[in-house]
């Protein structure tokens, strides 16, 4: 048994089974992927994938009882690196950050400032995508934390801890009527044409919840991930923009107006997630405490350690 059949068998089912994926993913060719699969089968005597012909098609029940083992093992490795790195090298290395794009656009910046100013030597990875992409990239080993307002309590195999809260603030036009004077109201935003994020992304769910609660149906015209976009809508007079408050600043945002919309829509948690049992790099407690500064190393270790942390 060594360690590239275990690969092996890990990304063939990361990769939905496809070998020809599995093989790039591992700079390897397709025969040598099915023959590390093959010799591990071998040995512990258990077929781990249904077959059909040549092709993979699923986990068998074996295979599905082991997978948990194989992922143990290799994500054992992969702590036992990152510790050795650690003592060797302790300001140099690698950090990798999986965001939605309001998090990486909005909050993150000023972090990664004062971060890159105490380490220098460590490279830092950023990339952006949905929650549920935000996730699929810490599960896959792919990215050391992620950071998200949805989606990341959804998944056992992390361990999520709350950042910070937020609300949305409406974004109209100079001269737009809502500037009147009088209160927002959801039944007052339902008159006009709306523009805001895509389901499942930075507290839409709030804003829906809302609507629905009070059993109003707003017109929403156009929905975007980006809070950039959302805003160049809005000023286009498109409909009405509900965006994150931390995305509109006055100065950049001149030819906006942004009404607080706190009292509207419920308020926002974002949370920052890791795979359970992934061993952090001490600069990678440094960056957390540095977004979060109430997420010191004693309270992310005690959260590592805590079954419940995602309560």
């Amino acid at each position: 048994m060594n360690f590239q059949q275990l690969r092996s068998v890990r990304e063939a089912v990361r990769r939905g089974f496809n070998l020809t994926e599995v093989a790039h993913a591992l700079h390897t060719s397709q025969p040598g992927v099915s023959r590390q699969i093959r010799e591990l089968e071998d040995e512990l005597g258990v077929e781990l994938f249904v077959r059909a012909g040549k092709r993979l098609t699923g986990l068998t029940p074996p295979g599905d009882q082991l997978l948990p083992i194989v992922e143990r093992l290799l994500c054992d490795v992969d702590n036992l690196r990152n510790a050795a790195q650690d003592y060797a090298s302790q300001d140099s290395g690698t950090l990798s950050i999986a965001a939605t794009h309001s998090q990486a656009r909005y909050a993150l910046p000023s972090a990664v400032k004062d971060f890159r100013a105490l380490f220098p030597r460590v490279t830092l990875s950023l990339h952006q995508g949905s929650p549920q992409q935000v996730a699929a990239m810490l599960l896959a080993g792919e990215a050391d934390i992620g950071i998200a307002t949805e989606a990341l309590t959804q998944y056992e195999q992390l361990t999520t801890l709350p950042c910070y809260r937020w609300t949305h603030s409406v974004v109209v036009p100079p001269n737009h009527p809502l500037l009147d004077g009088a209160p927002l109201t959801l039944e007052r935003l339902s008159r006009f044409p709306i523009v805001t994020y895509d389901a499942g992304y930075t507290g839409r769910t709030h804003i829906d919840e809302a609507f629905a609660q009070q059993a109003i149906h707003p017109q929403i015209v156009l929905t975007a991930m980006d809070a950039d976009v959302i805003k160049t809508y809005a000023e286009l007079e498109l409909g009405v923009g509900i965006v994150a408050s931390i995305a509109f600043d006055e100065e950049r945002d001149r030819n906006l107006r942004a009404i607080d919309a706190g009292h509207l829509f419920a308020v926002n948690l974002t949370r920052l997630a890791f795979r359970k049992g992934h061993f952090l790099r001490g600069y990678v407690y440094s960056f957390i405490e540095t977004f979060a500064p109430s997420l010191t190393r004693a309270v992310v270790e005690q959260a590592q350690q805590s079954p419940d942390e995602n309560a």
